[in-house]
């Protein structure tokens, strides 16, 4: 490490906790301005936040390393998560979660189940999910942040117990990171996440624009074309994967084999078909969701979700893009011939580039946007999550009256608990890809069925969400724990073929579960009170089976007109995950210097932004505030 470069770091760090500090006093107010900015935050700052929230280091590194190995069809990996659940809250979920007008999507239970038992029962099961996510994705951070810092910083960390010494080095690393972002975090609320994540940003453009410019200059077109191939940078695809890599790179053929992924059009199918009902089902309850019930308006909730993905991808991907063209360079003639290539490889990409190939300067802003990658998602987490601890377990269940300097000071402490459990369940993950696999499966696996109702089903209830929510975590935890123990499995017993298959096509069984659980929960219980549900869908207007809460609303008097907007909804979802993708696959084929097809997903951005401002923007602008 250059003393430059320690010092951008340096000025990078002592900036963001002086901007973080310096806006906390208006955190002070009570829950609904330290949880929500009060309101009062600007829909593009918010946007320019959530983009920043969703820019991660451990992310980052994952993409960096199937990007290297799958090519350009590499970012339908990110269908798992996933992400144009984006896409599907800018056109018509964030217009609905925001009139809500509530705090938490935990509390939002209530506006739709009622505040009874059954009620209850779907309001404790999203805190209580909000939170093992909060804890999971700072455990995930945590492991990130640790693998990236061992690997660039020069330092290790040593204590001495006893006569044994402990190398502590990669989550010595992580723990002062997450210290220091933890503080500004807890002190400001909202107000400071977000002032920090806009400055997080700007410094993770910058970043990602000279990465590119150095990788762009330095490599010639000749370097990089005499390692990949044409199906490297094709993005359509078969039912099986063709072979990517040609001569002395086929190791990483053998590679994609033992991925899992060979067979990726069932692979796409079952993300699609995922996808589909993750983007229905809305967002979890995490920061995406606070940043939403954070806007002032509802038209502002619509305009600051198509601003997040507007900012995001292009500078992401470019940042990605430019790390992988040095990597394919520099590191790939030397991963090929290892005859011991594993996985685990990719995930360490990121930091190799960085360590050893990029020059003085551009290395300290590349390590401080990084490091602002990961304090912004760190700190959306450590925002998002203790708002449900405090704001729908505490003060719901334990002390519904209290002044606002006592919740902020539970706030205070349930932040500092959610980080602790968060790290310590940091110390036993085994990789990146662990928790990934986690987080898509266990967590988000379980939750798709029940929320995909609430929102289209009149007759779903309470008790229905509850059961639903249970029986599809807990098939698909079970799911996890197989995968996680499979090498303690007898080879050719029907658990250990079980444990092999991947996440993504378990999915349809959890899914089934969890349907079934809902199904039973709703149709063995009493239905939700149709004064609820009549209040609920004038205020949200929801697409979906309504009659008879629009009958009964009718027959007293109400005259609701039914939202018939699901066709025009779809139409415009498929539009957007198109310009999605463009600006996605458009950095990395600049980068490659495939210019016809960077030039046709220019194309494909201007055409697909110009029928989203007619069938979109035009009727976002139409909305009464």
């Amino acid at each position: 490490m250059d003393l430059i470069d320690i010092s951008i770091i340096l000025l990078y760090v002592f900036l963001t906790l002086a901007v973080g500090i310096w806006v906390s006093k208006r955190a002070s107010k009570g829950l609904n301005s330290y949880f929500l900015g009060g309101n009062g935050i600007k829909w593009y700052y918010l946007g320019l936040s959530n983009g920043s929230g969703m820019f991660d280091v451990s992310g980052t590194a994952w993409m960096v390393g199937i990007l290297f190995l799958y090519g350009v069809k590499s970012f339908m990996f990110m269908w798992l998560w996933p992400v144009w659940n984006q896409i599907f809250i800018m056109m018509f979920l964030a217009v609905w979660i925001r009139r809500s007008n509530i705090m938490t999507g935990s509390e939002w239970m209530l506006t739709r189940f009622g505040d009874d038992r059954a009620g209850r029962a779907a309001h404790s099961i999203v805190a209580v999910f909000a939170v093992i996510a909060a804890v999971g994705f700072i455990a995930y951070f945590f492991e990130g942040v640790g693998k990236f810092m061992t690997i660039i910083l020069p330092w290790d960390f040593t204590w001495q117990v006893g006569e044994s010494v402990l190398l502590l080095s990669e989550q010595s690393y992580a723990m002062i990171i997450i210290i220091l972002t933890t503080l500004y975090t807890v002190k400001g609320g909202m107000f400071s996440v977000v002032a920090t994540e806009v400055l997080q940003y700007l410094i993770m453009v910058l970043a990602g624009i000279l990465v590119a410019g150095y990788a762009f200059y330095e490599f010639s077109d000749l370097q990089i074309n005499a390692i990949i191939t044409e199906e490297w940078k094709n993005v359509f695809f078969g039912w099986e994967l063709g072979d990517h890599w040609s001569g002395k790179f086929d190791a990483f053929n053998d590679l994609i084999d033992s991925e899992g992924y060979k067979m990726f059009g069932a692979f796409i199918g079952m993300s699609l078909f995922k996808g589909f009902f993750a983007s229905i089902a809305g967002p979890t309850p995490g920061f995406d969701m606070q940043r939403i019930l954070s806007t002032r308006t509802v038209k502002e909730a619509a305009y600051m979700s198509g601003f997040t993905a507007l900012v995001l991808y292009i500078p992401r991907y470019l940042l990605i893009a430019g790390i992988v063209v040095i990597a394919l360079v520099v590191l790939g003639p030397g991963m090929a011939s290892d005859p011991g290539l594993t996985g685990a490889e990719l995930e360490i990409l990121l930091p190799k580039v960085i360590n050893f190939h990029v020059p003085v300067g551009i290395k300290g802003l590349l390590l401080a946007g990084l490091l602002a990658a990961f304090m912004s998602t760190f700190s959306a987490f450590v925002n998002a999550g203790p708002a449900y601890i405090v704001n729908d377990i505490y003060k719901k269940y334990f002390k519904p009256v209290a002044t606002d300097r006592h919740y902020i000071k539970v706030s205070h402490i349930a932040s500092v608990v959610v980080v602790f459990l968060g790290v310590f369940m940091g110390f036993f993950a085994e990789s990146i890809n662990s928790l990934t696999l986690w987080i898509t499966s266990a967590l988000f696996g379980g939750y798709v069925a029940a929320n995909f109702l609430k929102w289209v089903w009149w007759r779903f209830n309470g008790w229905g969400y509850f059961w639903g929510m249970a029986s599809g975590l807990l098939i698909a935890t079970l799911q996890f724990v197989l995968d996680q123990n499979k090498i303690h499995l007898e080879v050719g017993t029907w658990l250990y073929e079980l444990a092999r298959i991947p996440a993504i096509y378990i999915f349809p069984i959890i899914f089934l579960v969890s349907l079934l659980g809902s199904f039973l929960g709703t149709w063995l219980t009493p239905p939700t009170q149709m004064e609820t549900l009549g209040k609920f869908y004038r205020n949200v207007r929801p697409w979906g089976f309504w009659k008879p809460v629009i009958t009964a609303l009718d027959k007293g008097g109400i005259v609701v007109n039914k939202n018939n907007g699901f066709w025009k909804d779809m139409a415009n979802c498929t539009v957007g995950i198109i310009w999605q993708s463009s600006m996605i696959v458009l950095p990395i084929y600049f980068m490659v210097r495939d210019y016809p097809k960077t030039w046709a997903a220019l194309g494909i951005f201007i055409i697909t932004s110009v029928i989203l401002k007619y069938t979109w923007l035009d009727k976002v602008r139409k909305i009464p505030n």
